[in-house]
């Protein structure tokens, strides 16, 4: 880390080293449009991607928390899409999104819906991958749900129903509060996640159409390990370290009037 910094006040490109202060950093603000390009995809992304996968892992761990036959064999299936290399993911979704026999547009072809160029189209990039990002939902995000679930006492559970609340209301009134702390510790995971996604652009688009899946991450690469800009790519890397801890920091400052901690006994 300390490497990084001191080179992202450098110009470097494996050849020469030139130390130019916190020029990377102004040239990234003021003279390349593609940083800025790249940034507010990956927010896009995160905005989108984030709470829709928390949403869907709650309600997949809710589902298989359920007493059915089966449980053990639910839990693996869903699970399973989860420990598919990440690489392998792709190339089955860059399928999945194929404009002219792909699996999506087959279906969406059955209520009439015309076929969509999901990944050739620049406006239907971003909500391609936004779909693709539910992929992983019952993943490790539904395993720390499931076990928060598994930790609430069915005490409270059952004085609830003695008191005549509704399922909705029981979850909504006890579930969530005491969930509070999973979710706000996959929150945490799932903002920083999504800001460094980067093997799904970059196998199925590479960055395209025109800079719609240009992610923060991939550019950052591109910029270390294909124009050879060390200097600017470290600067990048420091960037999004900057913007990650403020965003944490946010998250835990907002965390004191929505999560819950049971009081320890004394």
């Amino acid at each position: 880390m300390i490497a990084s910094l001191y080179l992202s006040l450098t110009k470097y490109d494996l050849h020469a080293m030139e130390f130019v202060g916190f020029e990377n950093y102004r040239r990234l603000m003021v003279d390349d449009p593609l940083f800025w390009k790249s940034l507010s995809n990956t927010l896009v992304y995160a905005i989108f991607s984030v709470p829709l996968g928390l949403i869907g892992s709650l309600a997949v761990a809710v589902l298989l928390n359920q007493r059915v036959r089966g449980q053990r064999v639910f839990r693996t299936l869903f699970y399973l899409p989860s420990i598919v290399p990440v690489v392998a993911s792709a190339l089955l979704w860059q399928w999945i999104f194929n404009a002219d026999n792909g699996l999506l547009n087959m279906a969406l072809s059955v209520i009439g819906v015309p076929p969509i160029s999901w990944l050739q189209n620049e406006h239907w990039t971003m909500p391609a991958f936004v779909l693709m990002s539910l992929w992983g939902i019952g993943g490790g995000r539904m395993i720390i749900f499931l076990a928060g679930l598994q930790g609430i006492p069915e005490t409270c559970y059952e004085a609830a129903r003695i008191d005549g609340a509704s399922t909705w209301r029981s979850f909504l009134k006890i579930t969530l509060p005491l969930l509070s702390p999973v979710m706000f510790f996959n929150l945490i995971l799932g903002v920083i996640g999504a800001f460094q996604v980067f093997t799904s652009a970059y196998v199925m688009t590479g960055g395209g159409p025109n800079n719609a899946s240009l992610f923060y991450a991939l550019y950052l690469f591109r910029n270390a390990f294909e124009y050879f800009k060390l200097g600017k790519a470290s600067a990048m890397a420091w960037v999004l370290f900057t913007i990650l801890v403020v965003l944490t920091a946010v998250q835990f400052a907002s965390s004191r009037k929505w999560v819950y901690y049971e009081a320890q006994p004394a």
